[in-house]
């Protein structure tokens, strides 16, 4: 008895020829060719409700030689790094990173995202972001749930609806962080174009390809959260598992005030803003003496682009126009505010106090 139990469960450990016709086995960890072992592969000792976890998951997408550390029984030959399979397990080793292996135990495979209990621990479980049975190259959001409306759950086909699981309406996002559907959203007055084209018609900072609107065909107007967020070297992995660059960026962004303005120092939005056309003032007049600061008198340095403008979007302003509050401050009369003096023209009025000028207001 016992051994017809095990020859039945078996046999459903080892895959049947994966039909194109079903959509439910078109994942790459269901084709026998990239999967020889089939279910068995990843579900050890017949553990089909965890499937074991990330540990499982870098035996394959880790270091090579993790397959013969864990005394995997695979077919003669099979090597999966040499399939084009990069080692993501180093990305967590980087300083700034997805909590994969920083919280374990974490997840449940019953869990509801966004997060409804505000004491629920912070993860993220490689599931939490890949759906192993049915992810493939050509569609990497499939079988991942989105947002849950009523009693409806939409399905994720953008890289941002996936963000938005645990980094919009979470009960449990850590005090330091904000609701991003809500900075997205396209009704603000300005945001990255990330769910759509921005509303800002003239950023004459913007390098090619980038554009306003999209009119020829090699024209970018639209991006992702992965422009911004991912490992700082082309070579590895696509995805945000890790970076040298804090919030897991791409390239190093600097949010501190009374500091030097380097390339360095705000690499990521010299990716697609001209350094040239922000120092010469094009868009605002006092752009350079903002972040470059007054030159050496009084040992003054300037500022971070983070001081005037929120990267992911302004549900106050235009132009990304956000103060950070721990270095802009109301004026002698109480008022923090950006007024607009004409549409694209450049030209509004300050009301804040900032590195003690007040502001009441400032006009450019």
């Amino acid at each position: 008895m016992n051994f017809m139990r095990a020859f039945i469960l078996a046999s459903f450990l080892v895959l049947p020829s994966v039909s194109p016709a079903a959509p439910v086995r078109s994942g790459v960890h269901l084709d026998r060719q990239t999967v020889p072992q089939g279910c068995s592969t990843c579900h050890l000792k017949f553990n089909f409700k965890a499937g074991g976890g990330p540990e499982t998951c870098i035996v394959c997408h880790g270091d090579p030689s993790r397959l013969k550390q864990q005394n995997r029984s695979m077919p003669k030959g099979f090597a999966p790094a040499g399939r084009d399979m990069k080692n993501i397990e180093a990305e967590f080793t980087k300083p700034y990173r997805h909590p994969s292996f920083d919280v374990r135990g974490a997840h449940s495979g019953s869990e509801v995202l966004p997060e409804t209990d505000p004491r629920a621990p912070r993860h993220a479980d490689c599931v939490d972001c890949h759906n192993p049975h049915y992810v493939s190259s050509d569609n990497k959001f499939a079988g991942i749930r989105g947002k849950r409306v009523g009693n409806l759950v939409s399905s994720i086909t953008q890289e941002y609806e996936l963000c938005y699981r645990c980094h919009a309406e979470s009960a449990n996002l850590p005090g330091r962080f904000t609701n991003k559907r809500m900075e997205f959203n396209v009704t603000n007055p300005s945001y990255h174009p990330v769910e759509a084209e921005g509303k800002n018609t003239a950023v004459v900072s913007l390098v090619k390809p980038y554009k306003e609107k999209k009119v020829n065909a090699g024209d970018v107007a639209t991006i992702t959260c992965g422009d911004c967020h991912g490992s700082e070297s082309s070579a590895s992995p696509r995805g945000p598992h890790g970076s040298l660059y804090e919030h897991i960026l791409v390239d190093n962004y600097s949010t501190l005030d009374n500091q030097p303005e380097t390339p360095y120092a705000y690499a990521l939005c010299y990716r697609c803003h001209n350094r040239t056309s922000i120092l010469g003032n094009e868009s605002f007049r006092y752009h350079a003496l903002h972040i470059q600061g007054t030159g050496g008198l009084a040992g003054a340095n300037g500022t971070s682009c983070y001081t005037c403008h929120n990267s992911h979007g302004s549900i106050d302003n235009r132009y990304l126009i956000r103060f950070n509050p721990a270095v802009v401050y109301p004026n002698s009369k109480g008022m923090l505010k950006f007024v607009e003096k004409g549409v694209a023209t450049f030209h509004g009025e300050c009301y804040l106090s900032c590195h003690g000028v007040d502001h009441d207001p400032k006009s450019y």
